[in-house]
């Protein structure tokens, strides 16, 4: 895969604001659901994705910068000191690894993987690439991994608020067996949409086979506030009488946080107001929009109010 600057089209200076605005226009632009007629649309969203999925995490971009990872994530395997792989010098030397190693842990402490399992980078990065070729008819490292059993999926269910679905933050997974997975949601992501986290299921019975994958199933929560109409979100909201009549500003939540509604005088319950942009996330890398309707409140106990309405009812209609 291309520099994952280049696939975005930005510099390495560039902020957080400008990855992630770079990221939206080429999802938009080249989402299959867009461009059902080009072939190479969907292979150009892919690479966006890969590439955002490094530049829009703070760590692994600190990664890739430093040559410790490579453009599709992969941690970059860094050779055999002294040309002996499994002597003094070797990853492995003194039982802790040493820079280009891999270190195997197990910790209930939340991970963030998409990458391949530790054999795939392991393999791959030391016999890949430049290196002679590898014998057809014994398949290589590559033939043994895929002959070798699967090992078995996991799958967890995930709840999330309305807030995940736009935040870009990311979300914990947790599985049965303890594992814990740190993972950002997709955009558009839905209510019963599974996410496929590949390499990080069970390891595999047999010695550098492929581990299995993580399954996990999103499950949106009811709001409070809001109700969800496709992308857009509903809801109501409370305008006091005087304001109905006379006009006034009053504060409307959002999913972003509060924004200003003018309400125009002689507003009257039921008027729908749209605030453009406050919904969802969509698979383009869009948003949704917010519909607000008014309810009118009468203030509780104003005798004045009371008055005026019954001396109201005495006079004679305008003729």
């Amino acid at each position: 895969m291309r520099d994952p600057y280049s696939v975005l089209g930005v510099s390495k200076s560039a902020s957080d604001k400008e990855i992630k605005s770079a990221f939206r226009k080429l999802a938009k632009k080249y989402h299959p659901d867009a461009n059902s007629n080009d072939p190479a649309a969907a292979s150009r969203f892919n690479e966006a994705n890969t590439a955002y999925e490094i530049l829009g995490d703070k760590d692994k971009r600190g990664q890739y910068d430093r040559g410790e990872i490579d453009a599709e994530g992969k941690p970059k395997f860094q050779g055999f000191a002294g040309g002996d792989p499994f002597g003094g010098g070797g990853p492995f030397a003194g039982g802790r690894p040493r820079p280009g190693g891999y270190e195997y842990r197990s910790s209930t402490k939340a991970e963030d993987f998409d990458a391949d399992s530790i054999f795939s980078s392991l393999f791959e990065g030391a016999f890949g690439g430049g290196g002679a070729k590898r014998s057809s008819a014994s398949g290589g490292f590559s033939g043994a991994r895929k002959a070798a059993s699967k090992g078995a999926d996991i799958t967890a269910n995930l709840s999330i608020d309305l807030e995940d679905v736009v935040s870009n933050e990311k979300v914990e997974a947790a599985f049965a067996s303890g594992k814990k997975l740190a993972i950002r949601l997709p955009m558009g992501v839905e209510d019963g949409q599974t996410i496929r986290l590949r390499g990080q299921g069970q390891p595999s019975p047999t010695s550098g086979g492929e581990a299995g994958d993580a399954l996990i199933t999103i499950r949106i929560a009811p709001h409070r506030r809001f109700r969800v109409d496709g992308r857009d979100l509903r809801c109501d909201v409370e305008v006091p009488l005087r304001t109905a009549v006379l006009g006034g500003r009053l504060e409307v939540d959002t999913l972003d946080g509060r924004v200003a509604l003018n309400v125009p005088a002689w507003t009257s319950s039921g008027k729908v107001f749209r605030f453009k942009g406050k919904g969802l996330t969509t698979k383009e890398g869009g948003r949704g929009d917010l519909y607000v309707k008014a309810e009118i409140v009468l203030p509780e106990g104003d005798r004045e109010l009371e008055a005026l309405m019954r001396q109201r009812s005495k006079e004679p209609a305008a003729g």
